[in-house]
């Protein structure tokens, strides 16, 4: 494609072919896409991509394959709810949640998949895999299914049951494993040494990475196309947060939006929070942890993109909260209770840790913030069964009514 030039090595700048490698054979530092950004600029505006599709692909300019051989299934241009009642609650005047719940497998992964299912059939692969924490499992079955390709999900054995069945449903072969997703996510780097398959967050990880760019993309043009002062995101790898950072860059390098001013802030639970401890100790290392979380979809004890978190939080003069284990579902209530939204347990780390960045000072009342909502409550309802408590009643009025005398004398 004419504005996709190389892969380039984040480390020590060698360059690649455009090919399925993510990492450099010299310095083992990961690779990432280099675009030529003349080429772009001279066919890119705000004019031209509103007239293209209401989906991610919109943004095709800026993403490293060719749209009109996009594996779609609709992902992208989802909800930027302007959340007054969450911002009385929190203080804030201007506070926006964008809601990627969503989307068509009802998390983000779907924009990072579009686009590796997309360059994996532009390779010639017919099989495409990955290691998940269980979002990305139900997004690669998903437009596997919609490619006409085969899919092997590789899952920790104990995932939650809204995960498992939202993979399950698109027929791929579903591999359950005995450990954390760290000892998966190893063992599928050495099944992509022996098959050829497209492993999506393993050999075509440069490209998948990519895709999450379209939710700055989205969040600049939704907010009449300027960044905002705040981004508040979830973080388990690190890469989405490190991409939201970089599409933002990218629409101002362009012209699009004006200088990015935006602080980025990553949020992690307290039982598998590598990069926070990091920022804590004020150190560029990030020490692996064993994951003991609810929040099992950030449940990455050694985050391949944890340094460039580090970096990107720096860079944007941000910072990274840690949210306690027992607060997680009550983040999740908040969020449903002001603005009827249901999250996943990533969602109530997110909310939580922009109510704890607002106590802290770190986030104004009158900057415009946004909080990312990444997953759909639906799949991890095991963490809030708590909330299931209904008036038992007989059909008669009498006994509606004495019941509700009775719970509001308890209440």
């Amino acid at each position: 494609m004419a504005h996709v030039k190389a892969l380039r090595c984040r480390e020590c700048s060698r360059e690649y072919p455009i090919e399925p490698l993510n990492v450099c054979d010299f310095c083992f530092g990961p690779l990432e896409v280099v675009y030529d950004y003349e080429t772009i600029a001279s066919v890119i505006s705000r004019e031209r991509i509103q007239a293209g599709p209401l989906s991610m692909w919109r943004y095709h300019d800026l993403l490293p394959v060719d749209r009109e051989a996009a594996v779609d299934i609709n992902a992208g241009f989802t909800p930027l709810v302007r959340a007054k009642n969450l911002a009385r609650c929190l203080g804030l005047e201007e506070l926006y949640i964008k809601n990627d719940s969503v989307n068509p497998s009802f998390s983000f992964k779907d924009r990072v998949v579009s686009v590796a299912a997309t360059k994996a059939l532009e390779f010639g692969f017919d099989t495409l895999s990955c290691a998940s924490t269980g979002n990305l499992a139900c997004s690669v079955a998903a437009h596997a299914a919609r490619a006409g390709m085969k899919a092997y999900v590789f899952i920790p054995a104990d995932l939650e049951k809204g995960k498992v069945i939202g993979a399950a449903i698109y027929n791929p072969t579903l591999v359950a494993v005995q450990g954390s997703y760290d000892e998966v996510n190893r063992l599928c780097s050495e099944l992509a040494d022996n098959y050829r398959w497209a492993f999506v967050n393993i050999n075509m990880r440069p490209y998948y990475a990519e895709g999450s760019k379209s939710l700055a993309f989205e969040v600049a043009e939704q907010l009449g196309w300027r960044a905002p002062a705040h981004a508040v995101v979830p973080g388990a790898s690190g890469s989405l947060f490190t991409k939201i950072w970089k599409g933002l860059n990218e629409f101002s390098k362009l012209g699009l939006i004006g200088p990015v001013r935006t602080s980025m802030h990553i949020t992690q639970a307290r039982g598998c929070s590598p990069i926070v401890e990091a920022y804590d100790a004020d150190r560029m290392v990030v020490r692996p942890v064993r994951p003991n979380t609810i929040a099992k979809s950030l449940a990455i004890g050694n985050p391949a993109d944890g340094y460039y978190a580090l970096r990107t939080i720096k860079e944007s003069r941000g910072s990274a909260c840690v949210v306690e284990e027992d607060e997680v579902v009550e983040g999740i209530k908040l969020l449903a209770e002001t603005e009827g939204i249901f999250t996943e347990t990533a969602g109530g780390v997110v909310i939580m840790g922009l109510k704890r960045l607002v106590e802290q000072g770190r986030i104004k009342p009158d900057e415009p913030t946004v909080a990312f909502i990444t997953g759909n409550g639906l799949k991890t309802q095991e963490a809030v069964e708590s909330v299931v408590k209904p008036l038992r009643i007989q059909p008669t009025i009498s006994s509606f009514e004495e019941a509700l005398g009775q719970r509001a004398r308890v209440s």
